[in-house]
């Protein structure tokens, strides 16, 4: 099945999702009024009118939680997502996942964004994150696949290229952040990703 074709959820999937949607909602909430520190599960639960064990029944952590949604950002075409002719493909490619991310940060706003990419947010840790889709992985994969065959001869090793993107990335973020909101975030995810992507293969 494409990524972008969902089968429909059933009565007991979608009572879930609701559950899960009102949990995030108060997280996001608390993330807007108060920050982060004050982001306990026993504040969330109680801004959602929920339980502990329904809290826990869908996420492990609070960062967890954030882990989650933070990637249920706008879907990318698969198509966009096939074996790239050339190099110059695979840049387009890159760089509109990451347009599609900077959209999702619009839409979850400044506030929530702010508080979200914090060091104590152990989400964010590429070193224990789980294998959700978040935009490095997609990245990963993709530029895995078109090394793989030839496509693109990268002067530097994957893992490093992903550790660059990722840092542009959220430096992006971080200046758009600082000026709230008042940058041309998606102009400078092209400008800085493009430009080192082009230095790089």
């Amino acid at each position: 099945m494409r990524q972008n074709e969902k089968e429909p959820l059933s009565r007991q999937q979608q009572k879930s999702k609701e559950t899960k949607d009102r949990i995030f909602h108060a997280a996001k909430t608390i993330l807007q009024r108060q920050g982060y520190d004050q982001l306990s599960i026993k504040n969330i639960c109680e801004e959602a009118g929920v339980s502990n064990g329904s809290f826990y029944h869908h996420f492990k952590t609070k960062d967890d939680l954030l882990s989650y949604y933070i990637e249920e950002q706008p879907s990318i075409n698969p198509d966009l997502l096939d074996m790239p002719e050339n190099a110059e493909e695979a840049k387009i490619a890159i760089i509109h996942v990451y347009l599609n991310y900077a959209e999702y940060c619009r839409e979850l706003g400044v506030d929530f964004i702010s508080n979200y990419y914090t060091p104590k947010n152990q989400a964010l840790n590429p070193d224990i994150r789980t294998e959700r889709p978040y935009p490095i992985l997609t990245v990963e994969n993709y530029l895995k696949k078109a090394i793989d065959a030839g496509i693109v001869s990268p002067k530097l090793p994957l893992a490093d290229i992903c550790t660059d993107i990722r840092m542009l990335v959220i430096g992006n973020v971080f200046e758009w952040c600082v000026h709230h909101g008042e940058t041309d975030f998606e102009g400078n995810i092209r400008r800085s990703i493009g430009g080192y992507l082009d230095g790089v293969f």
